[in-house]
This record gives structure tokens, sequence and C-alpha cells, in this order.
């Protein structure tokens, strides 16, 4: 798989001079100036969520930048970044959004996950209410985004292990118990996250290709469009998502980026 570490600038809602302008009065997003250059195969939106300072935004700009910034503030409304990579020779631009954990920004944040193909599930290892919260995300994701949506479980601050209050074993009981994947990820060390998002656009694809291969035989086959059962038939709903443990996910490499130039 490869990747492309994009070089970022901030578009803000209705800027002009032939920048992208991104709907909503609280989004601001970055966009790349490879993206007219880089014929895009795929784009999938990934939704970041969780409750407030668990670092879903340090989790983000880890994944896209490489970067982690000691001063980064409460993300106000709702962000997108975006990063490119390839599967199967197939190029993936990643758009990943990042909503605000706040409560008073829930009514804002609820319409960004439409469209969503996959959702990063944060909470903070130290802090046992930001996991107790986590079942309430889970339900909003199953009430405003598409049933086959790819759900990571993450515990972050897998660095601060000495202050845990939640045990690695209740995150995979609940993991198991829900069909989701888990990772536990320290975005200041950057353990893990490459590897989580990864794995959530590896299984986006698949789910695609599968949805793709199921239209394709539905209108070739008119007379049988019903494809389920163990004989070559292809089952999307009700299938579980596999756990898979932090401990077992490979660390992969980080590129050479330059310091954190803003949060």
């Amino acid at each position: 798989m490869e990747e492309n570490f994009e070089e970022k600038k901030k578009v803000h809602n209705g800027g002009g001079g032939g920048e992208a302008s991104v709907m909503g009065r609280n989004a601001i997003g970055v966009v790349t100036d490879d993206d007219n250059q880089q014929k895009i195969d795929y784009m999938y939106k990934i939704i970041v969520i969780g409750d407030s300072a668990v670092g879903k935004t340090q989790t983000l700009s880890r994944f896209v930048k490489n970067e982690f910034c000691f001063d980064s503030k409460s993300t106000i409304g709702v962000e997108f970044q975006t990063r490119t990579i390839t599967i199967n020779d197939k190029v993936i631009k990643a758009q990943i959004w990042d909503t605000a954990g706040q409560e008073r920004y829930r009514a804002v944040t609820s319409a960004y996950y439409r469209g969503a193909l996959g959702a990063m599930l944060v909470y903070d290892i130290t802090k046992r209410q930001s996991f107790d919260n986590i079942a309430r995300w889970v339900d909003e994701i199953l009430t405003h985004a598409d049933k086959s949506i790819v759900i990571m479980l993450i515990g972050n601050k897998a660095d601060l292990s000495d202050r845990r209050e939640v045990p690695t074993e209740d995150a995979v009981e609940y993991a198991q118990q829900k069909g989701l994947f888990f990772s536990e990820t320290s975005a200041l060390k950057g353990d893990n996250v490459e590897s989580a998002f990864f794995k959530v656009l590896e299984e986006i694809y698949g789910v695609v290709s599968k949805k793709a291969l199921l239209s394709n035989y539905s209108g070739n086959n008119k007379e049988n469009r019903t494809i389920a059962g163990p004989k070559g038939g292809v089952v999307l709903n009700g299938s579980k998502i596999d756990v898979i443990s932090g401990a077992d996910m490979e660390i992969s490499e980080f590129k050479t980026v330059s310091p954190c130039s803003s949060c």
C-alpha cells in the first residue's frame, strides 16, 4: 500500500480565488495542490468522533501530516483533512472529518454522519467516562450513517498506561459484542495510528467492491436478483466485523515531514 503525505492549505466557507469551499457555517477544510494533478479512483468519507479532549484532532493530524501539536485547541464545529493512498492499484482519497465532541455542537455535527463509509470512534484510556459514552456514539452512528459503515474503536493515549482507567479487556469485550474493529493508539508517539486508518480504508474498499459486484451481478441476472447463502453468493448485510487488538497491528514506518505548523 502506498501513501502520499500531502501539503495542506486551509479553505474556509465561501473562499474565493480558486480555492475550494465547504458547505456549512462551521465547516473548515484542507485541500491539496496534488488533488488536481492525480487521478482519484475513489473518495471515501471517514468521520472521527468521540468525547471532547480524547485526542481526535491529534489522531487525525498524526495520520494525515505525521504531526503532534502540544498546543492544540478544541475543535470548533467540524473540519476535515485529506490523505491519498493506494489500495490494490487504486488511488483512494480519504476525506476525514473531525467532529467536535462538545455536547453543544452535536446538532451541527449530526449532518456530517451522512455519507460516511467509515468511523474512527475514539476514547481516552485515562478517562473512564469517555469509554462509557461510547455506546451513545455507536447509537448515533447507526442512526445517522449507512448501516454498512466500518467502525474502528480506538483507545487513545496508550502512552499514558500508568494512568489507565479503561482496561484493554473491557474494550475488546465491547468491540466483540458490537462487531467493531479495535486498536489502542498513541497520537503522541504515533503507535498504531497508521495501521488503524489503513485497516478501515481497506475494509471500506472491500465493502464498496462487494456492493459493485452485487450491483453488476443483479443487473446481469434479472431473473435471479437475490444473492445469499454459501453457494458463491455475496452477503453484505449481517456480516460481523472482526476485532483487531492494538498489540497485533503492524506499526507503519513514518516518512519525515516538517514540524507542526498549525493546529
